[in-house]
This record gives structure tokens, C-alpha cells and sequence, in this order.
């Protein structure tokens, strides 16, 4: 152990260290059988607002045999002072260092925190890669939406969970205690973990290339590991345990509220978004279980503001009813609702009414495309009415300022589609004007990333546009949307180029990864730390061209590298999607009961929990 305090003074921000929150849980270590060190690859601030964390937080220290605490990536401050005396990376609830645990699981939210995930485990004194891991050291294992193209971090990472965790990881901690821990034989405990469903294991698979570079064949090295991984998906969403006693952090972190998973899972097919095909189906909660927790929530935390929190939470079938019901409950005691995720066309002047009875929180609406023609091509199944219409509304209702997300570098953009996003924004404005907001207070915020071609989408195939043409729409944005009361706010192309390299890589990329964190890289995501230099430098070393990841059009029939984890949904559909995004037609939502026939549903047997919209009935 070590004196924590004889280097919390040298440090900015010394609360990202110490833990001690309200809602912590603390275990007797020599009585708990199964010791996980739960590991956010980022600062405490932005962990501590990952609901995931708290789910598996609870759902771990639910089990009277097995305990969970939690370490995050130390800034640079921190870390300089822990590498000159000695001090490894440790947990919060303990202070004891990661290595003593059993299991070290990451939770991969952003390509761009890969190089912390090394940097913590050197820092821990674990050996970066798993095949120079011995029966001393914990089993790293990893989870989230990164999970689903594993391969750049292969290397590192003894096995993934691929998809919901709630249950799956239940299963690997029976194992766990079944085989007596991986120290005794850690070969053998990966490869019963293979036969959980969920579970892949890098080493027991093999890669092989053509002479192109293109992969040639992932297939099994061992008897009974299956060719593909499918993820898991919980079922009877509503019964599924939730964390109504969460850590309440001191520090005051990105989203400092209480969370309420209203539903998990969107129905509506943005071809752009992986994260609608990983969590799908939808499945909701009822109005009553949304109710008991949030008030537990509350009781627990103190919090004064809850967030309905889904991909789209105005989407919800109930959304307005426990909106209502909520600040009903809870709205004289100071709480508020906040809606983080809103639908242009799912937004009314009730529920903007609604939602600020108690506190006007911001609003943000993601037109994504500046044109019909290209919100067709995405099937973001919007028109600028509706957004007038939402718009129109939240003014009525009091809000001053609306913050507008939108994506450039969209397979198919043009020029006019560039305008188009600073008509619209000027479109909002003068509606706010028109409806009497204060000019000196109105305020349109535009802002606009830049596309990164994901996984397990209708978009895989499509090369990311390149970086001169990046900055160049990025200039002729900055140049239109300049008026009072507009703000414009872009994404460095570097870092979305490099997002894009990794999104699409293979396990080569271990090599640049490796190269990069040994040449500094760290924090990549945050603008003051992320150096492309090094980045460049590491790729010359590892004799790889990054443009070949991130501006390579794949073919139908290539092998790409995540073919060998299935997101459930069939590879003829996005097929399917791809094309009808190229001819500009759209797939309708399938919560209108048309199914579009991605395949999720029969493939893994689930069906989506949708509540009926007038009785709550669940179907």
C-alpha cells in the first residue's frame, strides 16, 4: 500500500482520486471470492457519467462472492507524479493496486481512449500484451460498443464481451469460480470462457491476408469455438435489475444527475449509426417501473434532476405520461427532467411545457443533414418542417437558446448539402425572432462532426471523406455561419481520421497502438493532449498507411475485419440499405409494425418490448 496523500497535493483535481462517494460499496476483500477492478479508459469526470459503470457496479456488488471497484485513467499530472515514486494504478474504494485483482475489465466507449487502456496497464504493471501474461497477473477483459470491431486492441485484451453485459458477465464469474480462477490455468479458463454465448477470445482465432493487405480468412483455432460471436441482448427489459442507490461523485463530472434508462435500443434505422443495430431491439420500461426507480433515485442521491436516458428517449412510447408523472411526483421537491436525446419529429409543445415545469434544461435537436435529399440518403426520416415545428415549439415554450447537430463528410454529400445546414440554422433563428425571443439572448449553436464509417452498419463500406476536403467544408461552413446569434463548433479532422483508422482496422493496428503510446500518446480525445505527429510516427514505424483503413471502399464481398462477431443483424440487409441509401430511398421505422427484415429478431430469438401508446400494455 501507499500514502495516497503524498501526492494529492501536487495534483489538479485530487478528487478524481481519493473515492469515498455516497452509494459506495465496500467489501470485505479476504472474504469475497472474486476481486474485478472495473477500468473507464478516460478521466473520472467522464466515467463517472457512463451508465454502464453504474450498471455493472451493482450488478456486480449484488453477488456476495465477487466485488467491484473502480480505477480511471490519471491525468498527466497524476501520472507523472505516480511513475517517479512508484505508485501503481490503483482503485478508488481500496487504494489497493489493479494488479492484486482478479479481473480488469475496460469498458471501450471511444476508439480515441485506446492508448490510455495501454497506458493503464503499464501503469499497473501488467503486460501489455496477453500472451506475455502469466497466473500472476489479472485476467483483462473488455466490453462496449468498440467491442464489436475488437481487432486493433487483439493483442492486449485476453477476452471480450460482446454486447449487453448484465447477464453475460454473471457467466463468467460462475466459470470463474467454477475453474478456481484463471491463475491455476489461464489457457484453459479462456477457452471455456469461448463456449459462453457473447464471449470472444482474440488468441483463439487466426488471421490470415492476402498479398493486397485484405484479409483472407478469420477462422478458429481450436475444436468447439464457434466461427462467429454473437452478442448478448437482455431480455424482459422491464424486469431487468437497475441501479437505484448510484455513486454520487463529489468532483462535479460531465453529467452530474441522476440517470433513468427509459429504454434500450432505437427502431429507427439511421444508416450512420452503430449504436442502433448493437442495442437492437428496442425494449422499453413501463411507466410504473420508471416511476419507482426515479423516486428511489432520488431518496438515495439527493439529485434534483433526472435524465431520461435512451438513444432517442422522445421515441419512448410513454414519454409525455411519465414526463407528466415524473414532475408530479417529484417536481416540489425542486427535481426536474431532462430529455438528452431528442427527435426533431418527436417533439411537441406539451412536452416542451413539460419538461421545464421545474427547470429549463438546454435542448439539442440532430437534423444530421442539411438537405431532404441527403437526410434520405442517411434514413434520418426528418423533414425541415418537423424541425420548425420542434423548434417552433420550444421558443413558445421559453427556451432562448437550441443547440443543432449535424455530420459532414456523408457518403453522397455535396455543396448544396453543406448550405443547407447554414440556411437551416438561419431558418431557426429567424423563427426565434419571429416568435419574440430576446435577440440579445437568442442563440443557435450549430454543430458538426465529421463522419467515421462504423462497424455492423449500412455505411461500413464507405471510405471517410479526406482530411483536405474535411477542413475545406469545414472552412466554407465557418464562413456561412457568420451572424448574430449563430455559433458554429466542429471536430478536429485528425482525431475523426484517426477514429475512422481504427473503427475499420485489424489487429495490425496493435503494432501503430503499441508505437503511439510508447512515443506519448495519451488522452487522445481531448485537444490539448492529442499530438497527430506521433501518430504519423508510429504508423512510419509500424509500416502501415493509415489512409488505406480510413479512405478504403470495401466491397460487398470483402472480408472485413469484425465479420467474425455477429451484431445480429444480417449482412444482406445492410446490403440491402446500403443501396437503397445510394438511390436516396428510405426504410420506414419498424415500430409502424412493417419489419424491414434485418434479420436481428430470428436470428436471436427476441422480439422488441414495445408498450402500447394509449393502455401501457406491453407488446
Amino acid at each position: 500500500m501507499f500514502e495516497l496523500e503524498q501526492v494529492l497535493h501536487r495534483v489538479q483535481k485530487p478528487a478524481r482520486y481519493v473515492g469515498g462517494e455516497w452509494n459506495t460499496i465496500y467489501k470485505d476483500w479476504g472474504k469475497t471470492a472474486v476481486k474485478v477492478a472495473f477500468a473507464f479508459p478516460d478521466v473520472y469526470e467522464v466515467g463517472m457519467s457512463h451508465l454502464g459503470l453504474q450498471i455493472l457496479y451493482h450488478v456486480v456488488n449484488s453477488r456476495e462472492d465477487a466485488l467491484m471497484e473502480r480505477t480511471f485513467a490519471p491525468w498527466v499530472d497524476m501520472e507523472r507524479e505516480m511513475r517517479r515514486r512508484g505508485i501503481p494504478l490503483f482503485t478508488l474504494e481500496s487504494h489497493r493496486p489493479v494488479r492484486d485483482f482478479d479481473i480488469l475489465a475496460f469498458t471501450l466507449q471511444y476508439e480515441m481512449t485506446f492508448t490510455n487502456i495501454l497506458n493503464m496497464l503499464d501503469l499497473a504493471g501488467i503486460p501489455l500484451c496477453s500472451d506475455q501474461r502469466g497466473p500472476e497477473h489479472p485476467l483483462v477483459i473488455a466490453g462496449g460498443p468498440c467491442a464489436f470491431n475488437p481487432e486493433p486492441l487483439a493483442s492486449f485484451i485476453d477476452l471480450f464481451v460482446i454486447g449487453e453485459g448484465e447477464e453475460v458477465f454473471h457467466e463468467l464469474l460462475d466459470l470463474y469460480l467454477e475453474l478456481g480462477g484463471h491463475r491455476a490455468g489461464r489457457r484453459h479458463f479462456l477457452r471455456r470462457a469461448a463456449e459462453i454465448p457473447g464471449i470472444y477470445v482474440p488468441s483463439l482465432y487466426r488471421v490470415e491476408y492476402h498479398p493486397d493487405g485484405t484479409i483472407s480468412a478469420i477462422e478458429p483455432i481450436a475444436g468447439g469455438v464457434p466461427p462467429k460471436v454473437t452478442k448478448r441482448v437482455i431480455r424482459n427489459f422491464d424486469q431487468v435489475s437497475f441501479p437505484v442507490k448510484p455513486l454520487v461523485p463529489y468532483l462535479g463530472v460531465v453529467h452530474d444527475r441522476g440517470m433513468l434508462e427509459v429504454q434500450r435500443g432505437c427502431t429507427r434505422g439511421c444508416r450512420f449509426c452503430q449504436a442502433g443495430v448493437i442495442y437492437r431491439p428496442v425494449r422499453e420500461k413501463s411507466p410504473a417501473t420508471l416511476l419507482r426507480q426515479a423516486s428511489k433515485i432520488v431518496k438515495h442521491t439527493g439529485y434534483d434532476e433526472i435524465s431520461l436516458v435512451s438513444l432517442s428517449t422522445a421515441d419512448y412510447s410513454r414519454v409525455q405520461e411519465v414526463v407528466r408523472s415524473l414532475l408530479d411526483q417529484l417536481g416540489d421537491m425542486g427535481v426536474s427532467v431532462s430529455l438528452p436525446s431528442l427527435r426533431v419529429d418527436a417533439f411537441s409543445v406539451a412536452l416542451a411545457r413539460e419538461v421545464q415545469r421545474v427547470r429549463r434544461a438546454s435542448l439539442t435537436f440532430a437534423p444530421e443533414a442539411g438537405t431532404q435529399r441527403l437526410r434520405d440518403v442517411i434514413n434520418k426520416g426528418v423533414t425541415e418542417e418537423n424541425l420548425m415545428e420542434a423548434v417552433s415549439a420550444a421558443f413558445a415554450a421559453g427556451w432562448q437558446a437550441i443547440k443543432l447537430y449535424f455530420m459532414i463528410g456523408l457518403p453522397a454529400e455535396t455543396e448544396e448539402d453543406l448550405r443547407g445546414i447554414a440556411e437551416l440554422a438561419r431558418r431557426v433563428l429567424a423563427r426565434g425572432r419571429e416568435l419574440g425571443v430576446p435577440r440579445n439572448r437568442l442563440r443557435v449553436t450549430v454543430s458538426a462532426s465529421s463522419f467515421v464509417p462504423k462497424s455492423h452498419t449500412p455505411f461500413q463500406w464507405e471510405p471517410q471523406v479526406e482530411m483536405e476536403e474535411l477542413y475545406r467544408r469545414q472552412a466554407l461552413l465557418r464562413g456561412l455561419l457568420k451572424e448574430k446569434g449563430l455559433v458554429f463548433h466542429w471536430h478536429e479532422v485528425e482525431a475523426s481520421f484517426l477514429e475512422a483508422v481504427l473503427a475499420r482496422g485489424d489487429r495490425r493496428l496493435g503494432r501503430v497502438l503499441e508505437e503511439a503510446w510508447r512515443l506519448g500518446c495519451r488522452f487522445d480525445g481531448w485537444s490539448e493532449c492529442f499530438d497527430f505527429a506521433r501518430w504519423q510516427e508510429a504508423f512510419r514505424v509500424a509500416g502501415l498507411d493509415p489512409t488505406w483503413y480510413a479512405y478504403r471502399r470495401y466491397a460487398y464481398d470483402d472480408l472485413l475485419p469484425w465479420d467474425h462477431i455477429d451484431a445480429g443483424v444480417s449482412r444482406k440487409y445492410l446490403v440491402l440499405e446500403h443501396k437503397r441509401a445510394m438511390e436516396g430511398k428510405v426504410t420506414p421505422d419498424c415500430r409502424t409494425g412493417k419489419c424491414p427484415g434485418c434479420g436481428l429478431c430470428p436470428t436471436l430469438e427476441i422480439e422488441p418490448e414495445l408498450l402500447d401508446r394509449a393502455e401501457g400494455v406491453s407488446g
